[in-house]
């Protein structure tokens, strides 16, 4: 079991009376325990705590007045994820997929699957089916596209990011997501808090649903799957952003962090890919 401290402090001007959502609370789930947390709003204004989608994310909805706003949350997480070796995991053949698993194999906002079948099916197709293989459609996500931030904004879908080759770690989930998607693999967007990240900020990964149970990637290589405390889960990244507002407001500043207690984990090493990790 790993202890990771977590946090956030978002930082706001706000022009005129704004309804703020707020995805930045940890999820809780038999492989993620939260010992404890705090969440301080300056100045002080009433919250609701939500339950959000089918997968139950939770979100913090609270109505904000003209002026400054800062907002600061912190945790203490237990992560007991499981892992196994990635050499035994295959893929879940579609006549045995659970009902709730279905819905993750069809485009959505920002994953064109649909649009990259030819394409997935022609790089990857011929590859053995199963964690190998998720693990080249990450390899060469991350190989055919630069990091590059500032590079993509909120209408940027995968297929945007494939003709312009670049873009941020939410883009790199949704490429890999899409390829997956497009071989019959069904997959998902996770945010999260990520240990190791720099600089540090919320990270985008994604899961795929490999042998009965879904699978932790980071095609961006920028922070270990072992190291990620999830946020919130969705069929991308539109399911799960960290600040939903509507009003007019300003950001400021956004600080994250998120630290273990045992650096020298090797789980928590992003070169470690013959570990299957999942967290769901």
């Amino acid at each position: 079991m790993t202890t990771i401290h977590v946090g956030c402090q978002l930082n706001y001007v706000v022009h005129s009376p704004s309804i703020f959502l707020l995805n930045c609370a940890v999820s809780q789930n038999s492989h993620q325990r939260v010992r404890a947390e705090s969440l301080e709003i300056l100045p002080f204004q009433p919250v609701e705590e939500c339950e959000v989608g089918p997968l139950g994310n939770r979100v913090v909805r609270l109505n904000a007045p003209p002026g400054e706003l800062q907002i600061r949350y912190s945790a203490s997480v237990d992560l007991n994820s499981e892992t196994v070796d990635s050499n035994d995991v295959l893929e879940s053949s579609y006549e045995h997929l659970p009902g709730d698993i279905l819905s993750y194999l069809n485009p959505s906002r920002y994953c064109e699957s649909d649009k990259l079948y030819r394409f997935a099916n022609g790089e990857f197709g011929h590859l053995v089916p199963g964690y190998s293989r998720v693990t080249a459609v990450c390899n060469w996500t991350f190989e055919h596209l630069a990091y590059v931030p500032g590079s993509t904004n909120s209408s940027t879908t995968a297929c945007d990011v494939l003709l312009q080759r670049a873009g941020v770690c939410r883009d790199y989930a949704h490429v890999a997501i899409s390829l997956c998607r497009a071989l019959g693999i069904p997959a998902r967007y996770v945010s999260g808090y990520a240990v190791n990240l720099y600089p540090p900020d919320f990270h985008g990964f994604m899961e795929a649903y490999l042998d009965g149970r879904w699978f932790l990637f980071d095609a961006t290589r920028l922070a270990p799957v072992g190291g990620l405390v999830r946020i919130g889960t969705g069929r991308d990244a539109a399911d799960v952003a960290f600040a939903t507002i509507r009003g007019e407001v300003g950001c400021k500043e956004v600080g994250v962090w998120a630290n273990d207690t045992n650096p020298m984990d090797q789980r928590l090493s992003p070169d470690n890919v013959q570990t299957g990790v999942s967290s769901a």
